[in-house]
């Protein structure tokens, strides 16, 4: 059996950093990729945002994910001898089931538009990381794509402009970065109809090759941890692609962080994993059910048929809170029509504590 991939999303790494973020291992400060590395991370996974700045200027948040800080970040990994994964939004900011608004340069195109603006920019990308020796090993064309992409010419059910503005970004990946492996992306992997019926849809008209299927897996909202393997069994032998967890977390703790972002209630998001979803969970989330967590996906990722399972990327573990690093600021809320307040709301799923202490669930990482 091959090492399986360990990855990391460390999008917001540079935020974090400039925002007063440090992290120690053993009581030793040391770089958080240094950290991850010394406990298996293997590949490092990074969001591309067309341009996660209002027309006048004002950041978006969440690690402001440009391609001047992804290529940074890709060259710290690349230093130490890490892989890694970019991942394509095609959205000025977060792209998700819930949102895939078109980048504000884009929302005047026609399906033909559109199709031609995710080639031409997935190449120029392409082009850039390979003129600077960081083309990527991977590469996700789209982020969870269970609704579509570039709404609303794009969204589901229209199965047709899916597959065609997808397959524009494929093959300007094919044609930039031969060697990289194309992933398409979806969320809730313990929906296995959701994955017949995407996948079906894709190929039906005709939704150009990949090479992986990346799946998201929340503990707290995408079903039990037997749904995700019966379906990542069901996709292998459906579809014979290789399979990524390519997003996951699960909480350490329930106690709340609002201390270290400095911020009154009001202004605050808080935590997505909360008491209310730890309810309905089989780990609890402590130190010890993050770390049976962890072990828990390592066997089901073993445990695929054809050897497909081939790892997981857990989402954002070095995003802790520091005062300033938001999910969104005002102006990133308004493009994506939301009206929450900022905050992190992700230091609980860390695999560092709130002051950027290694967690035990390391070493469970590094053991699978």
């Amino acid at each position: 059996m091959e090492s399986l991939i360990k990855g990391m999303d460390l999008s917001t790494l540079l935020e974090v950093e400039a925002r007063g973020g440090r992290f120690t291992d053993h009581g030793t400060p040391r770089d958080a990729m240094e950290i991850l590395k010394s406990y298996g991370m293997n590949l490092v996974r990074l969001r591309l945002w067309n341009n996660p700045y209002s027309p006048q200027g004002e950041p978006y948040g969440a690690g402001g994910c440009d391609l001047p800080r992804v290529m940074t970040l890709a060259r710290r990994a690349k230093n130490l001898g890490v892989d890694w994964m970019l991942c394509l939004h095609y959205s000025d900011f977060w792209a998700d089931p819930g949102k895939q608004y078109p980048p504000k340069a884009w929302q005047d195109l026609d399906e033909a538009g559109l199709e031609n603006a995710v080639y031409n920019y997935t190449r120029a990308v392409l082009t850039v990381l390979r003129e600077a020796d960081l083309l990527p090993s991977w590469v996700a064309v789209g982020n969870e794509l269970s609704n579509g992409l570039l709404w609303p010419l794009g969204r589901t059910p229209n199965y047709k402009n899916i597959a065609r503005f997808v397959s524009a970004g494929i093959l300007a990946v094919r044609e930039t970065a031969a060697a990289a492996k194309v992933m398409i992306h979806l969320d809730n992997g313990g929906n296995n109809q959701l994955y017949r019926t995407w996948f079906d849809r894709y190929l039906d008209n005709g939704g150009a090759d990949f090479d992986c299927i990346g799946m998201s897996y929340y503990p707290f909202w995408h079903g039990t941890m037997s749904e995700l393997s019966a379906n990542m069994d069901d996709i292998a032998l459906r579809y014979h692609k290789d399979l990524f967890v390519a997003e996951l977390s699960t909480g350490f703790t329930l106690e709340d962080y609002q201390q270290y972002e400095k911020l009154p209630s009001e202004q605050r998001r808080g935590p997505a994993a909360n008491a209310r979803l730890a309810e309905q969970m089989s780990y609890p989330m402590t130190p010890e059910g993050q770390c049976g967590f962890f072990q828990a996906i390592g066997q089901v990722l073993r445990q695929v048929p054809e050897e497909r399972g081939k790892g997981f990327i857990c989402w954002e573990p070095a995003w802790i809170p520091v005062p300033g690093s938001h999910w969104a600021t005002a102006a990133g809320a308004e493009y994506i029509h939301e009206k929450r307040p900022g905050g992190n709301e992700w230091a609980n799923q860390a695999l560092f504590d709130y002051d950027g202490r290694s967690l035990p669930v390391l070493e469970s990482i590094r053991a699978l």
